[in-house]
């Protein structure tokens, strides 16, 4: 009887999880992309702290795991970042400056300046986020960056570029924050 127990014990272990779970909320192992055929994995999911209030819990998804941030940031494969809002309310005009601010850190006067009109057209999709609202920013290749708020498609951005700069905000030289790069990166 002993033997039954250990041998459905170590295959109850061998079972991939089916999600993950970050400040109990459930986040998929896998997702599809809607138009896109490819499946995504969970890459890593960590939570934005802004002093000590948690804002969002963030996911990367990507075709293959990476714990390689350039491989991450250049790859032309199908991405997501889906951002989970925990914190009251965070007005358009703060998530606005929260863009700008991450997008200049981490990025050279010159790619700035190059991408200012796709980064201004980004920022105009956004309205005033609260708890439970969900933003998707998909790379979806060979058409660019799409943004999903509040289960609606807001629009998209053009160039492989644009989501590269994008991923920097949270894996580039100055993250947002430092322990949701190590999280989302799969390094922490």
């Amino acid at each position: 009887m002993k033997l039954y127990y250990l041998c459905a014990l170590f295959f109850i272990l061998l079972q991939p999880l089916q999600a993950a779970e970050i400040a109990d909320r459930q986040f998929d192992d896998v997702i599809y992309i809607d138009g896109y055929q490819k499946q995504l994995q969970l890459n890593g999911i960590g939570i934005r702290y802004k002093f000590f209030f948690k804002i969002y819990i963030a996911a990367l998804y990507l075709e293959e795991k990476s714990n390689d941030i350039t491989r991450i940031i250049e790859s032309d494969q199908a991405k997501r970042v889906l951002m989970h809002f925990v914190y009251d309310k965070v007005e358009k005009e703060k998530l606005v400056a929260a863009w700008l601010e991450g997008f200049e850190a981490n990025l050279s006067k010159d790619d700035f300046k190059s991408l200012e009109s796709r980064i201004n057209m980004f920022n105009s999709l956004f309205e005033t986020v609260e708890t439970g609202d969900v933003v998707l920013l998909d790379f979806i290749p060979g058409k660019g960056t799409r943004v999903i708020s509040k289960g609606q498609e807001k629009g998209l951005i053009e160039g492989a570029d644009f989501y590269a700069a994008l991923l920097k905000i949270w894996l580039g030289d100055e993250p947002v924050d430092k322990e949701l790069k190590d999280a989302l990166s799969g390094t922490d």
